[in-house]
């Protein structure tokens, strides 16, 4: 899983469940447009992501099946990025 400007990190499936448990209210406050929201609940599916799992060597360039944005992402480009299943499909 990559942070856009970050880096990478390896997440265990069985952190999935709960990775999406906190997808969802970014899904939800990108849909009504609660740019205070939608901050908050990035923030903390970023921090989970990066206290679940394991960052990878900065020099490693492994695929990421999941990409998500970085804390300073606008609610307008993380829209964008909604399109589908959210930002961890599943």
């Amino acid at each position: 899983m990559r942070i856009l400007g970050e880096g990478q990190y390896e997440i265990a499936d069985a952190h999935l469940n709960q990775l999406n448990e906190l997808d969802a209210p970014v899904q939800s406050a990108a849909a009504s447009g609660d740019e205070q929201a939608f901050a908050t609940a990035l923030r903390a599916l970023l921090d989970t992501v990066r206290s679940l799992g394991t960052p990878l060597p900065p020099d490693t360039l492994a695929p990421s099946n999941l990409i998500l944005p970085d804390e300073d992402a606008t609610l307008h480009e993380v829209q964008a990025l909604l399109a589908g299943e959210g930002l961890i499909p599943g």
